[in-house]
């Protein structure tokens, strides 16, 4: 076997499993975030039933991200938590603008009647994923 050839492992497998955990953890926020927005858009508008349910959502992230993906850092947890709220507040612009365009402007336009509300969120939920852990592994917990 040559080095070309040769399993790879170190650096690389790291950070494959640590983004895959980091999706498993995003899923599981996402999913609290997802659920949440339901529930409280029963009682609220809609946008402001996005930001609530991402506040709840970007808390079980900060708390599951410290505790299982990032667990080597050495930055202060108050710098850890205000870098994180700095991360996700870019993202939840990205998700409210993402939602809002495609519930408001882009569903219709192409006449989607299916659930318009519920399917923007998803998509606008998905989107920060990449952005959101580039942030969080050079900036909240580096």
């Amino acid at each position: 076997m040559t080095a070309d050839t040769a399993p790879r492992s170190g650096t690389g497998s790291l950070l494959r499993s640590q983004f895959a955990l980091f999706i498993l953890v995003g899923g599981t926020a996402a999913a609290v975030n997802f659920g949440s927005r339901i529930i409280f858009s029963l009682w609220m508008g809609y946008a402001t039933a996005i930001v609530l349910a991402y506040l709840l959502g970007m808390t079980t992230a900060f708390l599951l991200n410290r505790l299982f993906v990032f667990r080597e850092t050495t930055t202060a947890l108050h710098h850890q938590a205000t870098w994180f709220v700095i991360v996700n507040l870019l993202a939840v612009a990205q998700t409210l603008l993402i939602s809002l365009f495609l519930a408001r402007w882009a569903f219709p336009a192409i006449s989607w009647t299916w659930r318009p509300e519920l399917c923007a969120h998803a998509v606008g939920v998905a989107v920060p994923v990449l952005t959101s852990y580039i942030g969080h592994k050079h900036l909240s917990f580096r």
